[in-house]
């Protein structure tokens, strides 16, 4: 740092903890604003390019790679409602996957509290699509919708190319039929049916859990990086002279 009241791009570099050349590409992609010119072509920061460095850095780590940028650009060209709708999309992308997250262990849970039969057998069962149907009391046109929504995978025999549901499709095909009888959405089933397939609900709901974990610190990284970027629009926003237009 320096009293001057401006600062070279070591300087910069060094406040922000990154180096030369990535100043210049936060520069050149709108992350900070463009900087002025000395007469003899050196580049001229202010304190608002440190704070908006320091808003890119908090901003990471909740809106990521991808949104961050866009943010950032469209507050730098004065368009302050572009970006909070860029900050609004991630925020209700966040609370659909809390939605689905909890619906999925809510799914999870049900499957554990309950016991689902599967048939032990030294001799393997395969069963046609109308016998796995009446097994479970469902329609044969549900087996064939839920294979094209991809929560089935039957086998086809070599010969009379009949699909084929073997103890593994069978119990997948349980799980679809009581997490369906329980109301839930194909986009619930699906990772259910996955985690199941790595071990049992007890283990898939763990994991899940840990899901859940991961998502909370990324919403309250949202959060102090809200904090930071309210600041930052307070300070050089447009009620201050425009300061986010491009010089």
């Amino acid at each position: 740092m320096t009293a001057h009241p401006y600062l070279r791009t070591h300087d910069l570099a060094l406040a922000g903890n990154i180096s030369v050349q990535q100043v210049r590409n936060y520069e050149a992609n709108g992350l900070i604003p463009q900087a002025q010119r000395s007469p003899s072509g050196y580049r001229l920061y202010t304190q608002q390019h440190l704070a908006a460095l320091q808003t890119v850095r908090s901003m990471v780590h909740g809106y990521g790679w991808q949104r961050t940028p866009a943010i950032m650009q469209a507050l730098h060209r004065g368009d302050l409602p572009a970006a909070l709708a860029t900050i609004d999309e991630r925020h209700a992308e966040l609370a659909n996957k809390r939605f689905q997250l909890e619906q999925t262990l809510a799914a999870l849970r049900t499957l554990a509290s309950q016991s689902t039969p599967v048939h032990n057998s030294s001799h393997p069962q395969h069963f046609r699509v109308g016998e796995a149907a009446k097994q479970v009391g469902v329609r044969v046109s549900s087996l064939h919708f839920w294979e094209q929504q991809g929560l089935l995978h039957p086998v086809r025999d070599q010969n009379s190319r009949y699909r084929l549901y073997d103890e593994q499709q069978m119990h997948r095909l349980r799980v679809v039929v009581l997490l369906r009888d329980a109301g839930y959405t194909f986009n619930v089933i699906q990772p259910v049916l996955d985690e199941l397939a790595a071990g049992r609900p007890e283990q898939a709901i763990v994991a899940v859990e840990k899901k859940r974990e991961e998502l909370t610190k990324t919403s309250w990284a949202c959060i102090n990086a809200l904090a930071s970027f309210q600041h930052y629009v307070s300070d050089f926003g447009p009620q201050h002279g425009n300061h986010f237009a491009r010089q």
